[in-house]
């Protein structure tokens, strides 16, 4: 039974077009076969030290654990309509010495369910390593633009003063809390162990009658030699509460990563015009319109963020519905979700660390944005001084309100703003304060508060930042 997988039949945009290599080899069917024959002749290995597979029997097994034959599997599973028993079947039949023993006391859970496990803990640690990526680089801009002054917008109208590396520190901050759950997600998982059909470990105590070791004893000499802890009970999978807390965590680092993209696309809208997305010099933004520059980067996370968010309320219905010790409603779309969610979790922050690599500030358009709505912001300030100088705080806010709905009309009009010489010529102003200062107060851009201090303390937590390397054998 021959399949073909190139471009005259369909085939998924994560089998080409998103992920690394790295994560498609880790969810190609050659590496979750070599994982479960990497479990069965840990089980073999276990079983030899108490005296049940012989010497040959599991060194027959060792020799053929890379001899994946996915043909084959296909055609015994076309007759048996069983996945895990056409791979063993497939194995047995390379393996004349050892096959007889492969999956001894096991149910297709014990083998399916660690070897899940085994590959989302890769999945993740591979996810993490990009993160890490883009939080370094936001780490290097952040340094980079602590004090560099901006306009901020509340209700996507110009507010007050902030600084672009305060900007980039909200962005970081979260990442650096999604790191940490991706992390404890990662540390936590648990593996079924080996426990037999419907969790209770029935086959493997009458397998072990005599040989001087307890079934939890047994258990823990095979999850060992996976590195893998085990959950003390199961059904006959571990509880799909565990997948669940996976697509969680990879959805909230995905709503970091969106926000961080939505708020890319609007700073890249001609009317704001300061921030833009990597755009190469043969780029096509549009086939119908050559002048287009669309932000198809931050777009594309923004669309594979909803597919994961997605894809974390179906596994939270997996958990939820598991009837009672074990039902298969789950299987087919786990088959799905676990590669299609972490690559598109890949894919998003590799493309994230290309635009962080590359983005461009626009410093006129910036500075512009500032003369126009900065001097607004700049009148809290100037409210505050008339205040400690002994002015009737609701009278002045008055005045000021008056002048600055003045400035409003006249930007709406196209004209440049006219608040500060308004203000600096009022009379009730005048009264408290000489002019040159009024002016020199509703100077906007020194006014950023503590925004550069703040921002530095990310900065100094992102260099702070260790990259946990390869997780130990019982991470």
């Amino acid at each position: 039974m021959g399949n073909s997988f190139d471009h005259t039949t369909y085939i998924s945009p994560f089998t080409w077009r998103y992920g690394s290599p790295a994560m498609r080899e880790l969810y190609s069917e050659v590496y979750k076969r070599k994982t479960l024959r990497k479990i069965w002749i840990a089980l073999a290995t276990a079983q030899k030290e108490i005296g049940l597979v012989s010497a040959e029997q599991l060194a027959d097994l060792e020799r053929q654990k890379d001899n994946i034959d996915i043909e084959r599997s296909s055609e015994i599973e076309a007759e048996i309509h069983h996945d895990l028993m056409a791979e063993i079947i497939c194995f047995a039949q390379q393996c004349p010495v050892g096959g007889a023993i492969i999956h001894l006391g096991s149910t297709s859970m014990d083998i399916l369910d660690n070897m899940d496990v085994l590959r989302q803990k890769r999945a993740l640690k591979l996810i993490e390593g990009e993160l890490i990526r883009v939080i370094r680089r936001l780490g290097t801009l952040i340094e980079e633009n602590l004090e560099h002054p901006c306009i901020a917008f509340t209700h996507i109208q110009p507010a007050e003063v902030t600084t672009i590396g305060y900007r980039l520190a909200l962005t970081a901050q979260d990442l650096l809390d999604d790191l940490e759950t991706l992390r404890g997600v990662r540390k936590s998982l648990k593996g079924k162990g080996l426990k037999g059909a419907v969790g209770t470990s029935a086959s493997y105590k009458t397998l072990l009658e005599g040989r001087g070791i307890t079934t939890q004893e047994f258990e823990a000499r095979v999850m060992e030699q996976l590195g893998l802890r085990a959950f003390s009970v199961t059904s006959q999978v571990y509880s799909r509460k565990q997948d669940w807390k996976i697509g969680s965590a990879l959805a909230g680092l995905s709503a970091s990563l969106a926000k961080f993209a939505l708020d890319l696309r609007i700073l890249q809208s001609p009317p704001i015009g300061e921030w833009s997305e990597p755009f190469g010099a043969k780029q096509v933004g549009s086939s119908a319109m050559p002048f287009k520059r669309n932000p198809i980067m931050a777009e594309k996370i923004n669309s594979l963020a909803r597919f994961i968010s997605a894809q974390s309320a179906l596994l939270w219905e997996n958990a939820a519905n598991n009837i009672l010790e074990r039902t298969l409603d789950d299987s087919a779309n786990r088959r799905v979700v676990f590669p299609e969610i972490f690559l598109a979790t890949e894919e998003i922050l590799l493309t994230t660390h290309k635009i962080v690599q590359n983005l461009t500030f626009h410093e006129k358009r910036i500075q512009y944005n500032l003369n126009q709505y900065g001097l607004f912001a700049a009148t809290e300030k100037l409210l505050m001084t008339l205040t400690k100088r002994g002015a009737d705080r609701q009278v002045l806010h008055a005045v000021i309100r008056k002048h600055s709905l003045e400035a409003w009309s006249a930007i709406q009009r196209g004209a440049a703003n006219p608040l500060a010489e308004l203000l600096s010529s009022d009379a009730t102003i005048l009264r408290y304060i000489e002019q040159e200062e009024v002016i020199s107060l509703l100077n906007s851009p020194d006014y950023t508060g503590d925004a550069p201090q703040r921002a530095a303390i990310i900065g100094e937590a992102i260099k702070a930042l260790e990259d946990e390397g390869e997780p130990p054998l019982n991470d």
